[in-house]
Parts: C-alpha cells; structure tokens; sequence
C-alpha cells in the first residue's frame, strides 16, 4: 500500500478506535481533525502523522487530500460534515468512506454517481455498522428471493452507545420516520409501526433451531421502525422498493419516540435542543463494555406471490464492527479493489463481505 489514508475526525470515540485498530493491522494512517490538543495526543501515541484543518479551509484540506489516496471520514454529524469532504475528494480525485447512518448522505452520495465516475473514484458511504451488515443482509436475501418486491430489516445492538451516535439522534429528534414504498423514500411517523422479531444469540449453526424458532438461544423483542440508513442502501443494492426497517429500543424510549409525533417542533427548537445535548455523557463504551457486547440482525424479503425468506445474523458489538469493516473496506480500497462511482458495501464487495468479519455468522429459515 503506497499511499496512506486520511482518518479524519480521529479524536472522536469511533474516529480514535479505527485509528487505535488501523495501527494495529500495520497501516499507517495520517489523521486530522480541528482539535489540534487531541489529535496531537493521539498522533503521538501511535507514531502518526497528523493534519489540522477545518472542514471549511479548503486549501488545507486539499493539501492533506494530496497526499493520501482515500479518506476514512468519521467526524459527525454526517449530514452536515459530509457534502465539504466529499466535494473536495472528487475535487482532488479520491476515494471517499465514511461512518455515517444518515438516509440524507447516502442519498445525496448516490446523486454524484457519475461525477465520481468521471473523477475515477468509489464513493462508499456507510462502511462501519451503519450499514455493512445490514447492507449485506440485504442482499443475501434478495439472491435468496429474486422476486422480491418487500424487504423487511431488524437489528438489536446489545451495547452502550457514544457521545457522538447520541448526538446525531438527538439532533433527529421530531423529524419522524422514514420507508421505501414503491421506489420512493416516503416520510412516516415517528415509531410508525411495531411488530415481534425473533432474533438468534447462538453461532448460527443449527437451522433447524432457527426455522422452529425452538432453539434455547431464540430471543424475542418489540422492533419499532427507523429512518435506517438501508431505507437508502438496500434499494440501490437490491432493487427492492418496499423496505422497512426496525430496530429494539426500550420503552421510555418507545414512548418518547411517539410522543415527539406531537412535541418534534419543541424537542427540535434551538434552546432546548442546547439542553439535550448538555446532558448527553462524554465518551462511549469501554474496551471490556464492547468485548461484552454484539449486535444480532433479522430480515425477510417476500414477493407478491407469496414467497418468503427469513435470514438472521450476529455480529461483533457496533463500534468494533464499524472500526474492522471500515479498514477492511479501506485495505481493498488501498490495494485496487473498488468500482468507480457511488457504491453500497454489499453491491461492490458482495454479501458475504461481513463475514469476512471474525465473530460474524449467518443462519437462514
């Protein structure tokens, strides 16, 4: 690997677990970021090079982009952070990756398609939890179901989350739900509907456990629908134009969820979304809270005459996927494995990508 990648955005939680893990696997990453106290702690703790910028000091930032072949962008909340970043790798011909879960970035993303065609370059939002296995879980259930028309998505992330996710969830907050239905992103309801998933805890090994829903490791929840990044990915990886996603969340939460149906323009209001975020605890999960932790995935796909596939998945807890699936992606990037122009985890390297993942198994019903 010739070139390095930009890690920028390394001195929030996940942009310091990535670089930590990168450093790890032997790449030696430049990293960046405005915080000159932070990423200069953590540049000289790894051994690294590192850049200070802004976002908005473009000379600076094309300066750092030439010297590396991608950026590893981690540095939310996406939906404002990622359109300066992504127009000055097309600017400077390079490789764009970022973490983010949010429909508005996957989508304005795939709007620039050809521009990054025309630039040489992959355009892969999405390359950590949101929304690798997912995406990938997606797609192997459309190879199951060719004729699929209706994708339905689960997942149950048992772990505590950051300061950053819970930012960008509360900065969310009152703007509602969202689906596909017939090719279309359509708005819906905050916690627009609920329904029972069977989730697996097991290795993914004995289906017959898992079709009879028997199995001693089979677990239960109440999945209420999100506005998931899949609402955007699965459809350019599938094709499927009917897709809901769900996800577990507590019943406060549930209950917040439904009551910001009525409340989203106070909760979202200036003075008071300055409160919430005061409240929200620094720093994210500790080494052993993740190693304790792991994510269990569901989905089906049916088609109109009837036919349904079920297929479950477990993997490691949400940070550590997102740290290794993003430099896995990075690594193919960085030796020529990537397809020019807007990509999807699973459309560029297939469903099976995730299981690339140690920890990682797949069970179908």
């Amino acid at each position: 690997m010739s070139d390095p990648l930009l890690i920028y955005g390394a001195n929030g939680y996940t942009g310091e677990l990535i670089t930590r893990f990168a450093v790890e696997r032997g790449l030696k990453p430049i990293i960046a970021g405005r915080n000159e106290n932070s990423i200069k702690e953590i540049a000289e703790e790894h051994d690294l090079e590192y850049r200070i910028f802004a976002l908005d000091e473009k000379e600076k930032l094309d300066g750092a982009l030439n010297e590396v072949a991608m950026v590893l962008h981690c540095a939310g909340p996406f939906s404002i952070t990622s359109k300066p970043m992504v127009q000055a790798c097309l600017r400077n011909k390079k490789h764009y990756t970022d973490i983010t879960g949010e429909i508005s970035v996957f989508e304005a993303c795939a709007a620039l398609d050809q521009k990054a065609k025309d630039a040489g370059v992959m355009l892969m939002p999405g390359v950590g939890f949101d929304v690798v296995p997912s995406d990938c879980l997606a797609l192997h259930l459309k190879n199951r179901l060719p004729t699929a028309t209706h994708l339905t998505l689960a997942f149950y992330g048992m772990g505590r989350i950051s300061h950053g996710t819970q930012a960008t969830m509360t900065m969310n907050v009152g703007r509602g739900g969202a689906i596909r239905k017939d090719g279309k992103i359509t708005p819906v309801p905050a916690a627009w509907k609920t329904r029972k998933i069977t989730f697996r805890t097991g290795s993914g090994s004995d289906r017959a456990s898992l079709a009879t829903e028997s199995g001693s490791d089979a677990i239960t929840k109440t999945g209420v629908t999100i506005p998931w990044g899949d609402v955007a990915t699965a459809y350019h990886s599938t094709g499927i134009p009917n897709i809901e996603v769900y996800t577990i969340v507590p019943k406060s939460a549930l209950k917040l969820m439904k009551l910001s149906r009525y409340l989203g323009w106070v909760l979202a209001a200036g003075p008071v979304q300055k409160y919430l975020q005061s409240k929200i605890p620094p720093g994210g999960p500790s080494d052993e809270e993740r190693a304790k932790g792991k994510t269990l995935l569901w989905g089906e796909a049916r088609d109109p005459e009837g036919n349904r596939v079920e297929s479950r998945m477990q993997t490691p807890e949400g940070y550590t996927l997102t740290a290794l699936t993003a430099l896995l992606i990075a690594e193919k990037i960085l030796t020529g494995n990537f397809s020019p122009g807007y990509q999807t985890p699973a459309k560029a390297y297939g469903p099976d990508l995730v299981l690339e993942i140690e920890g990682t198994s797949r069970s179908d019903a």
